[in-house]
Order: C-alpha cells, then structure tokens, then sequence
C-alpha cells in the first residue's frame, strides 16, 4: 500500500469510544482478502451487535460478484462469497443491520436487488446466498454475471497507491470555438442534460449522458482511459455535481465546462442537432410499414441492453450491441435507419447519441422495454 494505516486481521477489535467498537470479520468471496466490520455497542454491561459493514460480501437480496480478480478465480471466490455469507449469519443476530458498500444497480452485485435497508433476518429468509446449498449457488451467481464497467480494471491502482488530492473548483469555460475543436479533436464532449433536452436540441458531436441516470459508470466505462471530457450543462450547479461523481471512478479533472442554452455552444446554428424520439406503440407501427408521419422507417432495431437482459427476453429480428461494446462496433451495426432501444431510454439515448455522430441516421426508442409486447412489437421466442 501507498499509504499510512493500521492493518487489521480477522478477529480483531477496534475501539470507538467506551461505548462503541468495531470487530473484524475475514468474509472473502468478493476478493480474497474481504473483510465485514460488526458495529457493536455498549449494553447491560456487554456488547450487542447494532449493525456489520458488509462492503462487497453480503448485499440486500444478493452478495458482491466474485469475477473482479479475474474469471480464473471467480468459482474458487464464489464458494467463499458463501461460506462468509454463512458466518455472518451464524454470528450475528436476526436484528443486526446489514450495511453493505452499495445498494440497488452496482455492477460490483452479482444479481439485483431493489431493498434500501434489510437487516440479517430479512437476507436469511430472502437472500439466494443464505437459502441455496453452496454448490447450487456458486452455479447460479457464475450464470448470472455479466460485463462490469471498464473502468474498474483502474480502480486497484488508485485504491493501492491512496487517495490523491481531489479539486473540485469550477472548471474553465470553453467558448464555442473551443468546443469545437475539442470535438473535432476526438475528445469527449458530455451533455449532463436529461435526454428529452438532448433530444429536442443538442450541440453536434456530443455524447447525452444525463445526470438522472448513472452517468459516471457509463462515460468510464465507454471512454478510452485518459480521454480528456468536457461537460456541458444547464447550470454550473450540475457540472459541479458532475465533477464530484467522476472523481469518485478516477476522472480528477475534467477538462472543460460550458453551461446554458445549447445556442450558446456553436458557433453556427447549423451545428445543432436534434434526435427523433419514438415509443414503442411507433416502433410496431413502423416495423408493420405505417411509421408514424415524422418518423423514419425502422430498417434496424438495435437493443443495447446488457446480455442477461436480452436472454431473459428481446424483441424479435432486433440486433444486439450492448452499450458498453458500442464504441468499437458501430461498424457492426447493420446499414439503414437505425430505432435504438435500452430498458428505458437512457442507455438508448447515450448509444444514438454516439452512432448519429458516426453519421448514422437514428431513433431513440425513449419508453420502457416492458411495454413493448403490450404495444404489439413482436417478441423472440424464449430459447
């Protein structure tokens, strides 16, 4: 390690203050060297388990994924994922919080969950780790794992070398010339906008990745490490929030800002953009030959969801890209206009954004996956 601390072992006790400690928990499974922390505090003259920082071990409903170390170790580290589990839950009481790193939509989680909060009763009698025999989960949790972010592969780097200072003061202003030339330089201009404003009017050569949704995981995951990123915003506000999530995967510093009305960022009107928007309702229209009056026909149906997504279920006759493999194959998208689709609209609007900047004609399907066999868009038959 790069930096000073104080190494701790399983089996070890911290204190906090007369009323409160820490012990440590060996729980491998997400690495080899996991550890869980119990938070204990004072009571009737012992100590009673309030809660256990779980980290990447045990999560609501799931646990961490165990492939991050390579997937030569992900069986081996799958069987212990398990085994840790099980200790946590013989340790600890029914009523012990569970505080793991993260919550709902980590790539770090093998599987999904949607709890907020659950404590060690509620994973015993939900939790696919603590109700399957190990061999049958380590079968199911290596089935279930798909791509994580790309970026992670820099994230062992940083966490061992230590934190490095981070600044966060506003980001210079680039002006419309600026701009330009930072696009045509191939460098990463983002709009944090949410993607109906992309939509209606954009600055050509932009990336949407709008701050309602995970935006820090996809622009890491889709950039080439290094890339220098301009963010483009309503409100210095955003960008401000912007630069603090970025920081937090290893982006210290974006390169430039500019805020306000996309007018404000060319430096000719015929630099602006807009991107058809559809739902699904239009997607079986057109697929039927009757397109609604100011959409294109739909020659390609491109689904850029993750794989377990489209195993579980994808519209017939579409193509399958996901979002993170886009950047390197736009040549493999086939040719016509293209009806781009995701769970919801937000990845969907990300990967249009990127093949209309390759000069492919493009129509962002912005309307949830699960209404399109209710809306008559024929469904693959399940394998």
């Amino acid at each position: 390690m790069g930096f000073d601390r104080v190494p701790v072992a399983d089996g070890d006790v911290v204190a906090v203050s007369d009323t409160l400690r820490l012990r440590v928990i060996a729980t491998p499974g997400h690495t080899f060297h996991h550890l869980s922390y119990v938070l204990d505090e004072a009571a009737d003259g012992g100590w009673r388990p309030a809660g256990v920082f779980t980290g990447g071990s045990l999560l609501f409903g799931t646990t961490g994924r165990t492939d991050l170390l390579g997937k030569e170790h992900a069986h081996e580290l799958a069987h212990h994922q398990h085994a840790s589990a099980k200790r946590l839950a013989d340790l600890l009481p029914a009523g012990t919080q569970v505080w793991p790193t993260h919550g709902f939509g980590s790539f770090c989680s093998a599987s999904q969950a949607d709890a907020t909060d659950s404590t060690i009763g509620r994973e015993k009698s939900t939790n696919p780790v603590l109700r399957l025999a190990a061999d049958e989960f380590v079968t199911e949790t290596l089935t279930g794992l798909d791509a994580y972010p790309a970026y992670y592969a820099h994230m062992g780097v940083a966490n061992t070398a230590g934190p490095a200072p981070v600044d966060l003061t506003p980001v210079t202003r680039a002006d419309p010339t600026e701009l330009r030339q930072r696009i045509t330089a191939g460098q990463w201009v983002v709009d944090l906008r949410h993607r109906t404003a992309y939509a209606t009017t954009h600055l050509a050569g932009t990336v949407s990745l709008g701050l309602d949704g995970p935006m820090s995981t996809w622009l890491g995951w889709l950039i080439d490490w290094g890339t220098p990123v301009t963010l483009l915003a309503d409100t210095p506000q955003q960008v401000a929030d912007a630069q603090r999530e970025l920081a937090r995967i290893g982006i210290d510093r974006p390169a430039a800002r500019a805020t306000g009305e996309p007018e404000r960022w060319a430096t000719e009107p015929a630099q602006l953009r807009q991107l058809p928007m559809a739902d699904f309702p239009a997607l079986a229209a057109a697929r039927a030959g009757n397109p609604p009056a100011h959409l294109p026909a739909a020659d390609v149906v491109l689904d850029v969801r993750m794989t377990n997504e489209w195993n579980t279920a994808h519209i017939a006759g579409a193509v399958h890209i996901p979002l993170s493999d886009l950047p390197k194959r736009l040549g493999d998208v086939p040719p016509g206009t293209i009806w781009v689709h995701c769970g919801s609209g937000y990845r969907a609007t990300a990967g249009a954004s990127l093949l209309a900047n390759a000069g492919r004609h493009v129509v962002v399907i912005n309307d949830t996956f699960d209404h399109a066999q209710s809306a008559g868009v024929a469904m693959a038959d399940a394998a």
